[in-house]
């Protein structure tokens, strides 16, 4: 007759919980996030009319602490142009249209 193994007990949680963010972190983290985009969307609905018309369906890095922004056509390149100026600032992406969104759904 053959023996079975014993079923392995089934782990729970997480795997390093001393990682674990306690809640006021992750929303202070949050309001940063939301900050950070409203300056940056801000940015870029002030220069969007001037560029939507000679460079519509591009994109645009922006680098709100600086004012400065980048485009090209290809969104690795125009990532690449802020982090060379800016290697330590985080920037962010849209796209040249009317929402200024850069991906689908």
């Amino acid at each position: 007759m053959t023996q079975s193994t014993p079923k392995q007990p089934q782990r729970r949680g997480r795997i390093f919980p001393e990682r674990t963010l306690p809640p006021e972190e992750l929303a202070r983290r949050k309001v940063e996030q939301k900050a950070f985009h409203q300056r940056c969307r801000a940015m870029f609905e002030r220069v969007r009319p001037d560029l939507i018309q000679e460079h519509y369906g591009w994109y645009i890095a922006v680098e709100p602490d600086s004012g400065d922004y980048f485009i090209d056509e290809d969104i690795e390149v125009a990532s690449q142009k802020a982090r060379e100026k800016y290697p330590n600032a985080v920037h962010c992406m849209f796209c040249l249209n009317e929402t200024g969104s850069t991906g689908r759904i």
